[in-house]
């Protein structure tokens, strides 16, 4: 119904995990740059930081199919709830290995680092994308720390990047942080940036970037806190509410009637699904 009512193709702000819309803001370019300078530089360990919704883990989706591209091998990874032996066996199947995770953890881990090994003997680099590190166990972060320290003779060309959220990051440990060569932080959108995301993302859905009036548009950076994953959720809801309401057009009134609606659901509410992403 709202797609008929704004003269959208299709939901612009529905899909708020996919790439299909990804906004490059400048911030975003310096964190894919600083990215390709640990791997060109094989450097073995960096750490991208950033709120949650900030678009960590699409950054890092985008990277990995660029780097396939260009021959590297990669895995990837979330250490969310991931036990060390599941981590291991994730990681062993894009390298092409089968085991078991039921295997005790020095069969694992000599699997991996044999297959390593001649990875290491062609001359092929690794990188090693772990996102949602700020929610890593420790059984699980000894393993990431074991992994980042090895040492291969011949030298094993491998980088590994964590991701996470930097108030929970200390989950990892504080070795492993002590190993971190670069930090790489992105953060949340200026104002700007939240505003041209509106308008490409309107545009690109064949709806005037006029719908949202300018307060409208403020509003929205400053309730979602210029948070992407926020930002998107809002502004959808606020476009459904605004078709409901049969309004010309959204303006700030209504994007903070929504938001209030969202916050007394959330206070009465399991923080899970969109709404948790807003509040």
């Amino acid at each position: 119904m709202h797609q008929n009512r704004w003269g959208l193709n299709f939901a612009p702000f529905a899909n708020a995990a996919g790439t299909d819309n990804f906004y490059f803001s400048d911030a975003c370019r310096e964190a894919l740059a600083r990215l390709r300078f640990l791997v060109s530089q094989r450097q073995r360990l960096g750490l991208l930081i950033g709120p949650a919704g900030s678009g960590k883990s699409l950054l890092l989706g985008m990277f990995a199919k660029q780097l396939v591209r260009e021959g590297v091998h990669i895995a990837r990874s979330s250490l969310a709830g991931v036990q060390p032996g599941e981590m291991l066996c994730q990681l062993g199947a894009h390298w092409g290995l089968n085991i078991d995770p039921a295997a005790g953890m020095a069969v694992l881990w000599r699997a991996v680092t044999d297959r390593l090994l001649e990875l290491a003997y062609q001359q092929l680099q690794v990188v090693v994308l772990l996102d949602d590190a700020d929610e890593v166990s420790a059984p699980t972060a000894t393993q990431v720390t074991r992994l980042a320290q090895l040492d291969f003779s011949p030298p094993l060309s491998l980088t590994m990047i964590l991701a996470g959220r930097e108030q929970r990051i200390g989950a990892v440990g504080q070795r492993l942080l002590e190993l971190v060569d670069l930090r790489i932080d992105l953060p949340a959108w200026e104002e700007n940036d939240s505003a041209e995301f509106i308008r490409r993302s309107l545009q690109a859905a064949g709806c005037s970037p006029t719908v949202f009036d300018q307060r409208a548009v403020a509003r929205l950076h400053e309730l979602s806190q210029g948070v992407p994953r926020r930002l998107s959720k809002l502004a959808h809801l606020s476009l459904l509410a605004g078709a409901g309401q049969q309004a010309e057009r959204i303006d700030a009134d209504l994007v903070e009637a929504v938001q209030q609606e969202l916050h007394v659901w959330t206070m009465d509410a399991p923080q899970s699904g969109a709404f948790a992403a807003i509040d």
